[in-house]
């Protein structure tokens, strides 16, 4: 919603908006825009001036703004509409990055591809790009990338957003069961994928990780062409070969047996199949592929993927997005390789209504047991869940201390960078993970150390 913000404010359009709360890096951004964002909802702070209202999918039609939007009949879409109505229709072709994990980089990578190239693209990125601390861009290219999320659109509107994009390109990462909130099971998940990859034109194609299985079943329904990247078999883009060391991951490509160097500073083999997806995806648009490749090197990253927000005693604490199991345990890989002579330390927050729950436990017990030392908040919507659906974090521990992984459980309304920091020491590497501002736990976690230093 904020990059979006900022792009119909680009646009020339004059926005407003209203939350419940707002934290950095979104605030951040909308203020250095003079966005103005009013904090608490009130049906009497409602402009009478409005022309149009964009109502974001976490709105519930509870909400008082709403209700007062409803009753005066006012002109309403919901964030996904909003971009197809006001930029898609200005004749942009849409390069639509979907998938359970990998989005948000995906989507960045493949706009620096085409920034750097010359392709001038328009793009609105769920995150913010290291290069552009805005997040979106309006370029006068023919290409729009964006992040195509499957999460429904609004309470008015329980498809997946993606829906609304119409993909000239539907890029589609790795797929698994997630938003159990929303989708009652992994068929559910497929089912809004195929959607996705059934709407592509025949003119246009789909990007499919097939490192993915159900990645690649989401495209049974694909009328146009199948672009594949993965590993083994008949595919278009073949990842040959990948290392990592601690400043850079390299890989060897190969797109339809014209052979490519991939360098990367990001650590993690996700990563470097992200950046394979994102290669295709740009070879697709006309990109020289060896020029695609060769982007990758300078490519910034991501802010909150393996953010590091400062180093304090001989600490550093890093700030990571990861919060679905697999996203987690891709994240821990990727600081092994990043520090591989440090102990590292997980501090996770449990944050979306998916990652509170039961279910995931052994997957999570998985993920974490590759750390030295846990730490898992409390979840953040457990109110939300019957009792007996909510992450048993005492069993967690003690699943983790029969692997040999000690691990904290600090209590509701305790702060979890108090209660961290007598359990770590001066050498360790500190990844905070959450899909939510964890608290601020990364700075204050820097602040403590500062001003206590470490043994």
């Amino acid at each position: 919603m904020a990059p979006l913000a900022g792009l119909l404010h680009e646009l020339g359009h004059r926005v407003e908006g209203v939350d419940a709360h707002l934290y950095p890096p979104m605030s951040t951004l909308l203020e250095d825009l003079g966005i103005p964002v009013r904090i608490g909802f009130d049906a009497a702070a409602l402009p009478d001036d409005i022309d149009r209202v964009i109502i974001g999918n976490a709105v519930p039609r509870t909400n008082v703004e709403v209700a007062a939007v409803l009753e005066r009949r006012l002109p309403h879409l919901a964030q996904a509409e909003a971009v197809a109505h006001y930029v898609l229709a200005r004749g942009l072709q849409s390069l639509v990055v979907a998938g359970t994990h990998g989005k948000t980089t995906t989507s960045a990578m493949l706009s620096w591809i085409l920034e750097t190239t010359g392709s001038d693209p328009s793009y609105l990125v769920g995150g913010l790009p290291q290069w552009n601390p805005r997040g979106f861009r309006l370029g006068d290219g023919r290409w729009l990338v964006i992040e195509g999320d499957e999460y429904n659109t609004a309470f008015f509107d329980r498809g997946p957003k993606f829906l609304h994009y119409r993909p000239h390109l539907f890029i589609l990462g790795p797929v698994e069961f997630d938003h159990a909130d929303l989708y009652p099971n992994l068929d559910a998940v497929m089912t809004a994928f195929r959607a996705g990859a059934a709407q592509v034109p025949r003119h246009g194609a789909v990007v499919v990780n097939t490192w993915s299985d159900h990645a690649l079943a989401a495209c049974r329904d694909a009328t146009a062409p199948i672009v594949t990247v993965g590993e083994g078999g008949e595919v278009d883009l073949r990842l040959v070969s990948w290392d990592g060391g601690e400043g850079t991951s390299r890989a060897e490509l190969s797109w339809r047996g014209c052979d490519l160097a991939l360098e990367l500073r990001q650590p993690g083999l996700h990563n470097i199949q992200n950046a394979a997806v994102a290669v295709a995806a740009a070879a697709v648009c006309g990109v020289d592929p060896g020029a695609a490749a060769g982007a990758m090197a300078s490519f910034p990253g991501v802010a909150r993927r393996m953010e590091v927000v400062g180093e304090a005693g001989g600490i550093v604490v890093v700030d990571d997005f990861a919060h679905h199991p697999t996203a987690l345990a891709a994240t821990i890989a990727a600081a092994r390789q990043r520090w591989p002579e440090r102990r590292l330390v997980i501090a996770f927050e449990p944050r979306s209504l998916t990652a509170a729950r039961r279910s995931f436990h052994d997957a999570y017990l998985a993920a974490l047991a590759g750390a030295d030392l846990v730490l898992v908040a409390p979840p953040y919507h457990s109110d939300r869940l019957a009792p007996d659906d909510v992450l048993d974090r005492t069993a967690l521990a003690e699943a983790l201390a029969a692997r040999g992984v000690a691990s904290l459980m600090p209590e509701r309304g305790d702060d979890p960078a108090l209660a961290i920091r007598p359990a770590i020491r001066r050498g360790d590497v500190v990844v905070g993970c959450s899909s939510g501002d964890f608290g601020g736990f990364h700075r204050k976690l820097v602040d403590a150390l500062q001003t206590g230093g470490t043994t």
